[in-house]
């Protein structure tokens, strides 16, 4: 009776040990357009989900950078390689809110063209049902049935006050939850997210003429427009004139390669540099929110986007404090400066690491 007493014992304080572990870890729902193999959005995610600090609760997938299918796609595969197929990946919005390809191709004929526009970017364009180049092999998993509106609203009613929202795409799936639980973002920790274009210093030809445009906030504005309005507890925000700080370089992609870990072979097998830019935007935002040290200087502003149907349809609008209008607006923090060798340092690091177990915690 005492071995099978202490031995109960024994299994009692591991559940109890493994289960304030998984509840010391940073909850976080991935919202991505999920652009692969590798790239800004595939690298940005393994940030998180190579951390140990962190509890990926799933990774909801939105058309942005691809179409959503093929998003979805990468995403899978990725999870595959690195073994975190635990990770469920949920299918979200395919298309905007309101804005479509041809009304977009309609303004460009009156106003002049931009650089990017996602899946719509003729160069890049194919039917949405096409998973077009899947260098890294089909996926054998699956989706979750769940969608991706619906898997969120889920996980802050499971876990209120205690999840992040991670945004790295446009907004459409948020602003579905949040018709579909208005208090969602009351229920959330937080949201963090890559968007918006204040007064970038730079020759990029994407924002020399456009400097209001930032492509997940004009991709769906309207998305945007309810999402940055709701009453979250606090807001991060990750604007492109910081993430112009940043770059990845041969010498960082060399780096990566070294490493043993699935994650480092991986965006060693398939990163690659993309043209004279190559802005490490959204693993910026997922690093600043695993380490918030990694910025330096912040300011508070109040954040909208441009809905009027003109010139400006989907610009980033921003106001301080003295200057902002009298209707009701959200504050949020902008990350200004970081530093940047530590952030570098961090990327290659969190990359080059083992890949962590799965969450003791089933979600």
């Amino acid at each position: 009776m005492k071995v099978h007493f202490f031995r109960a014992v024994g299994f009692l304080a591991l559940a109890v040990s493994l289960t304030c572990a998984a509840q010391e870890k940073r909850m976080v729902i991935i919202d991505q357009d999920a652009a692969g193999p590798a790239g800004s959005d595939q690298q940005a995610m393994l940030m998180m989900i190579q951390s140990p600090q962190v509890d990926v609760l799933g990774i909801t997938v939105v058309t942005g950078d691809m179409w959503l299918k093929e998003e979805l796609a990468h995403t899978l595969r990725m999870l595959e390689l690195i073994g975190r197929t635990d990770i469920p990946v949920y299918a979200g919005a395919e298309y905007p809110l309101v804005r479509r390809k041809a009304e977009t191709e309609l303004w460009e004929q009156r106003y002049g063209s931009y650089v990017w526009l996602g899946a719509w970017t003729p160069k890049y364009y194919h039917a949405p049902d096409s998973l077009g180049e899947m260098p890294e092999g089909l996926p054998s998993t699956k989706p979750a049935a769940e969608d991706a509106a619906h898997f969120m609203v889920r996980m802050v009613r499971q876990h209120p006050n205690q999840v992040t929202i991670y945004e790295g795409g446009p907004m459409t799936n948020l602003a579905l939850a949040l018709a579909i639980e208005p208090n969602f973002a009351g229920l959330a920790k937080e949201l963090v997210f890559m968007g918006g274009s204040l007064n970038p210093q730079t020759e990029d030809p994407e924002f020399r003429s456009n400097p209001r445009h930032e492509f997940n906030l004009w991709f769906d504005p309207e998305a945007a427009h309810v999402v940055l309005h709701s009453p979250w507890k606090k807001m991060v925000c990750t604007t492109v004139d910081i993430s112009l700080k940043t770059q990845l370089t041969k010498k960082l992609l060399d780096e990566i390669k070294t490493g043993t870990s699935p994650a480092a072979q991986y965006i060693g097998t398939y990163g690659h540099l993309f043209g004279q830019y190559n802005y490490l935007w959204d693993e910026l935002t997922a690093a600043a929110w695993i380490d918030p040290t990694l910025i330096t200087k912040t300011e508070r502003r109040y954040m909208d986007v441009n809905l009027d149907r003109g010139a400006g349809y989907g610009d980033t609008l921003n106001w301080s404090e003295e200057d902002r209008p009298k209707i009701e607006l959200q504050s949020v923090e902008i990350q200004v400066d970081l530093d940047l060798q530590k952030f570098y340092k961090m990327f290659v690091d969190s990359l080059k690491a083992p890949t962590p177990p799965p969450s003791p915690l089933t979600h």
